[in-house]
């Protein structure tokens, strides 16, 4: 598991002030999820500087969180706050999709 853009992704509740706390489940460096994962960094760095936490989760070596996140596809982003609940499947390369997925507008 990676976390970038700040806090500990388990720490406290910093969807107030404008935090976005994501999940993306990935399958190893399959290019899809290196597509993902850089596509979601882009798109993130872009239009959420500062304001985001990043959780990667590999599968394979995390297959109890991907369970009890119920994830049946990869890659998967999870928006956890705000806006929880919201899942996005495939290699985040609309990002049209993935910024009203996040209740952005491009």
């Amino acid at each position: 598991m990676t976390n970038e853009g700040g806090m500990d992704f388990n720490g406290g509740d910093v969807a107030g002030d404008g935090h976005y706390q994501l999940r993306l489940f990935v399958v190893g460096t399959s290019t899809h999820s290196i597509r993902a994962i850089s596509n979601i960094k882009t798109i993130l760095t872009t239009h959420l500087e500062g304001r985001y936490e990043l959780e990667v989760i590999d599968v394979h070596q995390q297959p109890l969180i991907a369970l009890s996140e119920d994830v049946t596809a990869v890659p998967m982003l999870i928006v956890k706050s705000p806006a929880s609940g919201r899942r996005l499947i495939g290699d985040m390369s609309n990002t049209a999709k993935v910024l009203k997925s996040l209740g952005l507008t491009q």
